[in-house]
């Protein structure tokens, strides 16, 4: 098999096998939490902030890690590890504490997967291919994370919790392999840093710059922002509000919920890479607040269970637009600079802080308000990101930087 060839199809299994890592257990802690061991949804939120808080943190320097590294294949195989062994922790002490420590230790390792993948990507492939290469990562991820789902809805009501951890356990095996499988020869690392071919040296500013002088990037970065606060802690409520109105099964609906999702992200991404070089980036990114804030709006009509579930359908166009396109948006506004995994680190810090803020304050406000008026508070949100990316947020197609040395 040709060497490009060869590294395409490891990056296939990659992107399909580490989605069980990526994100840890996700919404599935809460419910295992919630239902298993009597927490209430205020706590689920904090404890899961303080997690977040530490990898929102570490997003910038551990992307400064990725790009400066050139064994990035050891380095994601040792996150997934990593991330791995936080989640099979939590059921040997399922504690306010011990839970916070093993998702700091979590989120200091998942906060490189998504950038490593993307910069051994664009090493193997190179910047002319990279949107479609994007998108198709980002479908296959979401395909392993629906095949996972499907895989814990028909073993759990044999099994239970258990199997959370057992295929956890599976596919971080299978993960370590796939990375392995990427032969090293078929990586530029310079390109894949975000250099320009021929490069040897970052000659942009530092990301933190970068940021801070590209008014693209910072819209990019604040309605991203409002994006993630209104998304982040949706299927964790849903998974909640449907785990109390049908005791016993929390585990099995959330699943269904996650795969309704995952369902409708494989296609979507995979659309968002074949035509984001076409249509352009800027309209796609647009219909993932209007169904962001749409599904906000639809929880709250009816408390039935396939409606519920149902509604995430939207989740997945949401999510599988902007998993796909944030890479791209970043490749696109940093080409020539070499931070492009530590530009992905600052950008998704900012994202970030918006994820962090949804789980602690809808959790909160669940407590106080009820799922109802949450759902509703998210769906405003979201809809004010939309109005501001249409106002301030250019097409990064046609307006590609390239840093060059002073």
């Amino acid at each position: 098999m040709p060497l490009q060839k060869c590294a395409e199809r490891s990056l296939d299994a990659l992107s399909f096998l580490v989605s069980d890592a990526r994100y840890g257990l996700g919404a599935f802690l809460g419910v295992y939490l919630i239902t298993e061991h009597g927490w209430d949804a205020g706590e689920v939120g904090a404890a899961l902030s303080i997690g977040g808080l530490t990898g929102l943190v570490a997003q910038a320097p551990m992307g400064a890690l990725v790009d400066a590294v050139r064994a990035k294949r050891l380095l994601i195989a040792a996150a997934v590890v990593l991330v791995t062994a936080t989640c099979l922790a939590i059921p040997l002490a399922p504690r306010f504490w011990p839970v916070v420590v093993a998702g700091v230790v979590g989120a200091l390792a998942g906060v490189t997967i998504g950038p490593t993948l993307a910069a051994i990507s664009l090493g193997v492939v190179g910047p002319d291919r990279f949107a479609r290469r994007a998108g198709r990562n980002e479908a296959l991820f979401h395909l392993g994370d629906g095949v996972i789902c499907l895989g814990i809805l028909v073993t759990a009501p044999f099994f239970g919790s258990p199997v959370l951890f057992w295929s956890m356990g599976f596919t971080m095996l299978a993960s370590v392999v796939a990375a392995a499988a990427v032969p090293a020869r078929a990586i530029d690392h310079s390109v894949a840093r975000g250099l320009l071919p021929g490069a040897v040296r970052a000659e942009g500013p530092s990301a933190w710059r970068l940021l801070l002088g590209s008014r693209p990037l910072i819209a990019f970065a604040a309605c991203g922002a409002l994006f993630h606060l209104a998304n982040a802690s949706m299927l964790g409520l849903v998974s909640q509000k449907l785990a109390l109105q049908n005791l016993g099964q929390g585990i099995t609906l959330t699943a269904a919920s996650a795969i309704a999702a995952q369902s409708v992200m494989v296609p979507v991404a995979a659309f968002a890479g074949a035509r984001a070089d076409a249509w352009g980036r800027r309209p796609l990114l647009l219909a993932a607040f209007a169904a962001l804030a749409l599904r906000g709006v639809l929880y709250t009509l009816w408390d039935n269970t396939a409606w519920l579930i149902a509604v995430q359908l939207l989740d997945g166009v949401g999510a599988g637009l902007i998993g796909a396109l944030f890479p791209v948006v970043i490749a696109d506004l940093t080409r020539g600079s070499g931070h492009f995994a530590a530009a992905q680190g600052v950008v998704g810090t900012v994202h970030g802080v918006g994820g962090v803020l949804s789980a602690g304050l809808a959790g909160q406000m669940v407590v106080r308000a009820g799922y109802d008026a949450t759902f509703l508070a998210l769906a405003a949100v979201a809809a004010l990101g939309g109005v501001l990316f249409w106002l301030t947020m250019p097409e990064t197609r046609g307006q590609r930087q390239r840093w060059a040395p002073p």
